[in-house]
């Protein structure tokens, strides 16, 4: 069973997934204008989405997890704290790759104009790396920590939880007009 803030996770990615594909449509057409306006649309998106995750899914979690009895069949010991640290070494990952990528397409912008295919190549290597980890690591979301939200939680917990996790994911920086 899905609550509300596992809901909106999931429906995030979804939105994520598709800034990715608008970044790769982007950077197949080589304009660098374009490529750092998509990038920096999608790392803002990710970055709000694990605001979200880091701030208030993990800890929940990781608390509810701890004070569920010893004896509990939904999660072995030490898996929430296993998949949490898992998840959170993506996360590194994809900050300090976007973040890479972002500095190469605002050094582009400055020296090169117009189609610019192959200098944006490394660009497109930092985001392949990325959409091929964010596909396995949005699995294991979407299959595990997102689930447990509706056995370890209580109603208001999940209540709660699902208000903050849209506050987060609204809250983009000012610069995107919202």
């Amino acid at each position: 069973m899905n609550t509300k803030a596992d809901e909106r996770l999931m429906h995030d990615h979804a939105e994520i997934g598709d800034l990715l594909n608008r970044l790769n449509a982007a950077l197949e057409a080589g304009d660098i204008a374009q490529t750092h306006a998509a990038l920096d649309l999608f790392w803002a998106r990710l970055a709000v989405h694990i605001r979200a995750e880091h701030l208030h899914l993990f800890p929940l979690i990781s608390r509810a997890a701890g004070r569920a009895d010893a004896g509990n069949e939904i999660l072995p010991p030490g898996e929430p704290e296993n998949m949490i640290a898992r998840l959170r070494d993506d996360h590194d990952f994809f900050m300090r790759e976007l973040a890479q990528a972002i500095a190469i397409t605002r050094g582009l912008s400055a020296k090169v104009e117009g189609n610019a295919a192959a200098p944006l190549g490394e660009v497109n290597k930092k985001i392949v790396a990325v959409r091929d980890r964010l596909v396995k690591h949005n699995e294991l979301e979407e299959t595990g920590i997102y689930l447990w939200s509706s056995s370890l939680l209580s109603e208001a917990e999940r209540t709660e939880l699902a208000s903050q996790v849209q506050k987060e994911l609204e809250n983009l920086p000012p610069r995107f007009g919202v």
